[in-house]
């Protein structure tokens, strides 16, 4: 039985070549535009019983990059073999990629020959079709019974006192002061509708603020197919992040993207997947999202991210909120 290998490329021709080319060399091929395509090819096959022995996958597409779909891959199918494939290519980028268990790594351009020769030099055996690891609950993306309350200070010569005040209460989980139209932006958590009530009543009797606005967060509306991607990765590399991340790490601005709501799929995507980007959140009724990036390490990443952000068609505006540090840890 020939082996099967999976192909995702953006590039409708070059998914043909890489197509052709392998079935004349006796491989049977499926070819997909995007990685969650591919996820749910994996999975629809899973359940058919005829796994893939092999995936090529491209790096650098237009909506989700080819190593955060190779992490994703690899956290349900670890013994997969994997062939990176890129034209844009450097040291950091194959070095990252073969990290990766049972991972290669091959420049464009190529002749089929080269690829052939670099599929077997990886590891076989390991099929798609036995199963891969289950899906852990955990690491979902957050629903509701969390709140974003903006707050005002009306009393400035209590100002710490008050931020110090909200910062430590229980049930906050972030608390920052910002720049902007407002003083304060915090996230209110609870276990339930009676504890998130009371939270906010507590949040209220403090003297000198003024709550400008409170939003829940929603669990957004996507397809299938990509929410479950969005979960796996989440599990994958995201929640690992904000595991490590401390409430502070160096300067952050929060982002606040209104958007036409048919559009909450690719702009939703689109923050979320961004490496700078921490915690993606979809607030008023689908109608904007909120998200906190980090800019440790460097400088000016957040001009460039609003400026991507404003490209994206559906995007009706983007704000920041620059974090104020004013307590040290």
């Amino acid at each position: 039985m020939s082996a099967r290998v999976l192909i995702i490329d953006d590039e409708a021709e070059i998914r043909r070549n890489l197509t052709v080319g392998l079935t004349q060399e006796g491989y049977t091929c499926t070819a997909c535009p995007d990685g969650i395509s591919a996820v749910h090819e994996l999975h629809k096959s899973r359940e058919a019983g005829a796994g893939y022995d092999y995936l090529v996958t491209d790096i650098f597409m237009p909506d989700i990059d080819g190593l955060k779909i190779l992490k994703v891959i690899k956290s349900e199918f670890p013994d997969l073999p994997v062939l990176v494939i890129t034209g844009f290519g450097n040291e950091m980028l194959e070095a990252t990629a073969l990290a990766e268990y049972n991972t290669g790594f091959l420049d464009k351009p190529f002749e089929i020959p080269d690829l052939v020769a670099a599929l077997k030099q990886l590891k076989t055996g390991a099929s798609t079709a036995g199963g891969g690891q289950a899906a852990a609950p955990a690491g979902e993306i957050r629903e509701s019974l969390s709140s974003y309350l903006t707050i005002r200070i009306t009393d400035t010569g209590r100002d710490m006192e008050i931020y110090k005040e909200l910062y430590f209460m229980e049930g906050v989980a972030t608390c920052d002061a910002v720049r902007g139209d407002v003083d304060i932006i915090l996230l209110a958590q609870a276990s339930s509708q009676a504890e998130m009530d009371a939270l906010l009543e507590r949040i209220r009797g403090v003297a000198g603020i003024e709550i400008v606005s409170r939003s829940s967060v929603e669990r957004p509306k996507l397809d299938t197919d990509v929410a479950e991607f969005i979960e796996i990765y989440q599990r994958a590399a995201k929640a690992a992040a904000q595991a490590k991340a401390p409430r502070f790490t160096g300067t952050r601005s929060y982002v606040i993207v209104d958007i036409d709501k048919e559009s909450i799929q690719q702009v939703f995507t689109t923050l979320f997947f961004l490496d700078e980007i921490i915690f993606c959140d979809v607030i008023d009724d689908g109608s904007r999202l909120i998200g906190i990036v980090t800019e440790s390490g460097a400088f000016g990443k957040t001009p460039r991210i609003v400026e991507k952000l404003g490209q994206i068609d559906g995007v009706l505006r983007v704000k920041e909120a620059s974090i104020i540090k004013l307590i040290d840890f």
